[in-house]
């Protein structure tokens, strides 16, 4: 059942009537627990709430699949006003950004362009930034333009999933280039051949991939909310002397709270993905996919007063 729950909400994810009608109607049917509102100043004072909790926070202006350059153009401009905002209010966050909503598709002009533009401003606020990864067929691209951003800019790191096969050989790859890397389990539906299809072997591929880019020495950023995941990376990390300014938590914003500062009391430092905007229903569905469980609390806010 969880199986067809997930392939359900996955087909969701990637259907446009639906998108259109989500944009229209705003944050409703529960969305809202998931997503900081639709415009910057809602998702400052989120993020301001969860400095004080001593919660870090990484922000994304929600959108993907963009395939006309003026729309590309304003999503850079979106994430550049995102950046400004947490220089100007001096918040402990960062930035996360999807290609797809900033010209990958289109040409590669585009897309440099407009990555070149959010890190130069980034570099100027102290804001680090994160490439997102999609899905399997623009992976290799990612990363190659990635190699590309790294080699002229600090402030950059990148996203690795560990339920695709060849996730072992890019971390061999990427450490001459000492990246920061948030790894993550992978919220798309990828067929067998690219992919683990169970999720046991995608659980020790994690683990692997982890413990690979702890002992390079390369910072890391474990995305999960499996407690068997964030248990071994506090045991591996504590057999090996592998400090805590090595590595984070990440978690979604709405999901596991309490987790959240119980980790952050331990003295982990943990962060949490705060998204906002119109387009947020592609990232909602994925989020029900991936923790069909989450669909009990969408169910509480269609009804609560």
């Amino acid at each position: 059942m969880e199986k067809i729950m997930k392939d359900f909400f996955l087909f969701l994810s990637k259907n446009k009537f639906f998108t259109k009608l989500a944009k229209k109607y705003g944050l409703r049917l529960g969305a809202s627990r998931f997503v900081a509102g639709e415009k910057i100043g809602q998702a400052v004072e989120v993020i301001k709430e969860l400095n004080k909790k001593k919660l870090a926070v990484t922000i994304d202006f929600l959108g993907e699949f963009v395939d006309n350059e003026k729309e590309a153009n304003e999503r850079a401009d979106n994430s550049i006003e995102a950046i400004k905002a947490i220089g100007r209010e001096k918040l402990d966050a960062q930035l996360s950004v999807k290609m797809t909503s900033l010209g990958f598709d289109i040409s590669d002009d585009v897309i440099m362009r407009n990555m070149r533009r959010i890190l130069d401003t980034a570099k100027e606020n102290n804001v680090f930034v994160t490439i997102d990864m999609e899905d399997f067929s623009r992976c290799q691209r990612t990363l190659d333009i990635f190699k590309q951003l790294k080699s002229e800019y600090e402030n950059v790191g990148t996203v690795l999933q560990a339920y695709l096969y060849r996730t072992e050989k890019d971390i061999e790859d990427l450490n001459e280039y000492s990246p920061n890397l948030r790894l993550v389990k992978g919220a798309y539906k990828e067929p067998a051949e690219v992919a683990f299809p169970e999720k046991k072997d995608v659980d020790e591929n994690f683990k692997k991939i982890i413990k690979m880019h702890l002992l390079n020495g390369n910072y890391t950023a474990i995305a999960s909310h499996d407690d068997a995941i964030i248990n071994f990376t506090k045991e591996f990390a504590k057999a090996n002397n592998i400090p805590k300014t090595q590595f984070e938590f990440q978690m979604l914003y709405g999901i596991m709270p309490e987790r959240q500062l119980q980790l952050a009391q331990e003295g982990y430092r943990m962060r949490v993905y705060v998204p906002y905007g119109t387009d947020w229903y592609g990232y909602f569905m994925r989020r029900l996919a991936e923790r069909p469980a989450n669909v009990a609390f969408v169910l509480k806010g269609m009804f609560r007063k």
